[in-house]
């Protein structure tokens, strides 16, 4: 329980991360009664993104990457600037806009459908992948 709820950084994250899978779940469940899927990407994009925010600043990610920019003697994050987590958090970033930005030029609501659902899998990707990482560290 520490890891989630050990301050107001994690409680809030954990929070966000909470309702965000809320809202994939939702929109999956009701996927057929929904019309305008450009709309759910854009919210889907937009508060991702705060999510991924604050899930660095509970990692400690600025630090790390402070660490390895300046070369300081700042204790790191709990995540290497180079390990799997970080890693596989790029490439679900890179699925997420990829998909985005698709998503703007495309009419057809179908494909828009598929991007979302994309752009989720990414997601799922990064939250499974981090919060099994922390809890093994």
């Amino acid at each position: 329980m520490k890891l989630y709820f050990s301050n107001t950084t994690t409680i809030i994250t954990t929070k966000l991360i909470l309702i965000l899978i809320g809202f994939m779940s939702y929109c999956f469940i009701n996927r057929n009664n929904i019309q305008f899927w450009g709309r759910r990407i854009l919210i889907l994009a937009i508060y991702g993104l705060v999510v991924c925010c604050f899930a660095a600043a509970r990692d400690g990610l600025d630090i790390t990457i402070q660490n390895a920019v300046e070369g300081t003697s700042i204790a790191g994050g709990i995540f290497e600037i180079v390990s799997i987590p970080t890693i596989v958090g790029c490439i679900g970033a890179g699925i997420i806009i990829i998909s985005s930005i698709i998503a703007l030029f495309i009419k057809s609501q179908n494909v828009k459908e598929v991007l979302f659902f994309i752009m989720c899998a990414g997601i799922i990707l990064k939250i499974i992948t981090v919060e099994i990482a922390r809890i093994i560290m």
